[in-house]
């Protein structure tokens, strides 16, 4: 931390001293797009500010588009790589199986890879690998044959 990160924010308007500052890394390269910032409290405690004096300065980058808040993995960098960007494991995956069957790599009627194939190329859980089927399963790009596996959906279904 830098002498003069580390100096406490005063002043009026603090919250947007904040949100200069972060802006200011994450331009440096400190925070890269798709990484994730630093919670209220640790920023609270960082600059010795209040916590939703922290939460408004977040809320000024969020509100400029450099940052987008995840539920349940706090305010991440915007960035323009969609894989990066994807807000969960789980749509990473289901945008890689949408794009397949998209470019025809896998044809319509094909069987996709068992969960247990997905798990290990991904390296994500089975829960993560159905949650990505069932996502594609809803968009009616895939079906499930009980007992059989889940296939590409034939265009006239």
């Amino acid at each position: 931390m830098s002498a003069v990160e580390s100096r406490w924010l005063t002043g009026g308007r603090v919250y947007h001293q904040l949100a200069d500052r972060l802006r200011a890394q994450i331009t440096a390269g400190t925070y890269p797009p798709g990484s994730t910032l630093p919670s209220e409290t640790a920023l609270a405690d960082r600059f010795r500010i209040a916590r939703s004096t922290a939460r408004r300065g977040l809320a000024v980058l969020e509100d400029e588009g450099l940052i987008v808040t995840l539920p349940g993995k706090g305010r991440v960098v915007r960035c323009d790589d969609p894989d990066r960007q994807a807000a969960y494991r789980y749509q990473a995956i289901a945008r890689g199986l949408r794009e397949q069957i998209r470019t025809g790599a896998l044809p319509a009627g094909a069987s996709l890879p068992s969960e247990h194939a997905l798990c290990r190329r991904h390296r994500a859980s089975r829960n993560t690998v159905r949650h990505a089927l069932a996502e594609l399963e809803h968009e009616g790009l895939i079906t499930t044959a009980h007992g059989k596996g889940r296939f590409v959906r034939l265009a006239q279904d």
